[in-house]
């Protein structure tokens, strides 16, 4: 029996990957173990480890880890936790490979610890550029120490050849969050609104009437430009007085304590017409975005999946710098001019029409989850496998 281990530390990475833990959890000779860490088990950011649980997984280990300072000393003690928690982990659960997505630090953690134990690594959504955040190095090094890659498109498959990975391991399977999308059935909008009114008894507008998703993560590479890069969204926002807003709250990374309490400040002062939630979970998220006029912010999420839904995507700064975006996405400087006029073309009829006419994702490809799926059953899963640089010739 394959022993392979999930591990997941956020609301996003979890609603990527969890339709490929059910497909492995439903076969006879597949041992799904699931490791739960960071914002999954914090009470800030949701406790989304009860949806996990509730989609009927079990969680074979659980790290918490120490989110209360988001300064760059409390980070690396968290990232110092989550390598203690993965020593423990891995010793106990002794998985034949672990299974990780994208680029946050507690995913170098784990990956650092499972080379450490000789387990091969699958890693997801290697090869992009995120130039505003530091998980853009941590991306690269976890290429660096995975064995398999499985990209989200063909530019991304080169450059994680280019960084000397064997090109017979580096799969271009498209986006699993696309692949996602195409399966799942979106709750109609009334649905929607007594879903969300039910999750958020006191909101107070009614989404029938139109609203855009916000996300606004702090860029970790500006630290110190965080509260300046907040305001000025509020403020821009402050100029569309019609406009009803729903926030969905920013990751555990550097400098997102002080995103998040700007956002609670300024949806608390604006109740009619805007609230902000913690997580919406992943049937709620893709419903959100089936039915939304925009979304704006700078999560990864208006570039990889928003784009499916015909939708526009307003991507503010640079903390998405470097990554393939379709014709849907409106890229904008920080300052409060820039976002209110890449809104402004947002909300256009005529960029709407194009938007649902011609959109394309960049990240689509039919099949994604049945490939990455049957090669997680075939490929080699040897303990202390070395690997072999290759060189490109010149």
């Amino acid at each position: 029996m394959r022993k392979i281990c999930v591990v997941t530390g956020t609301r996003a990475e979890y609603g990527i990957l969890s339709r490929l833990m059910g497909k492995l959890r439903d076969l006879a000779d597949v041992c799904l173990q699931v490791v739960a860490t960071n914002m999954h088990l914090s009470p800030a950011h949701g406790m989304t480890v009860n949806e996990i649980i509730a989609d009927g997984f079990n969680i074979d280990f659980k790290i918490p880890l120490p989110l209360d300072d988001d300064s760059p000393r409390g980070t690396v003690k968290a990232m110092g936790e989550a390598m203690k928690g993965f020593a423990e982990a891995f010793a106990s659960l002794d998985p034949d490979m672990i299974l990780i997505l994208g680029d946050r630090y507690e995913m170098l953690a784990a990956a650092s610890a499972a080379t450490i134990f000789g387990i091969p690594i699958v890693h997801l959504h290697g090869g992009e550029i995120t130039e505003g955040a530091y998980d853009d190095a941590i991306r690269h090094a976890i290429t660096k120490l995975s064995t398999y890659h499985f990209t989200a498109t063909e530019e991304y498959r080169r450059r994680v050849i280019q960084m000397g990975e064997e090109p017979e391991r580096v799969f271009n399977a498209g986006s699993l969050g696309v692949d996602n999308i195409r399966n799942e059935k979106s709750m109609s909008i009334s649905d929607l609104n007594a879903s969300i009114h039910g999750l958020i008894p006191d909101i107070g507008f009614d989404l029938k009437k139109g609203f855009m998703l916000v996300t606004f993560h702090p860029v970790t590479r500006q630290p110190e430009e965080a509260e300046a890069q907040t305001r000025s969204l509020l403020e821009a926002l402050d100029e569309f007085k019609g406009l009803q807003i729903i926030f969905t709250m920013p990751n555990s990374d550097t400098g997102g304590r002080r995103v998040a309490d700007m956002i609670r400040r300024w949806t608390g002062n604006n109740r009619s017409h805007s609230v902000c939630v913690t997580s919406l979970g992943r049937a709620r998220y893709y419903s959100a975005l089936a039915h939304c006029g925009a979304v704006i912010g700078n999560s990864s999420s208006g570039l990889i999946e928003a784009p499916s839904f015909g939708i526009p995507t307003v991507n503010i700064g640079d903390r998405q710098r470097g990554r393939v975006a379709g014709n849907t996405v409106i890229s904008c400087g920080v300052d409060k001019d820039s976002i209110r006029s890449a809104i402004e073309k947002s909300l256009t009829p005529a960029f709407l029409k194009y938007c649902r006419e011609e959109g394309e994702n960049p990240y689509a490809r039919p099949g994604s989850l049945d490939f990455i799926y049957n090669q997680l059953l075939t490929l080699p899963a040897t303990k202390h496998t070395p690997k072999h640089f290759h060189d490109l010739r010149f």
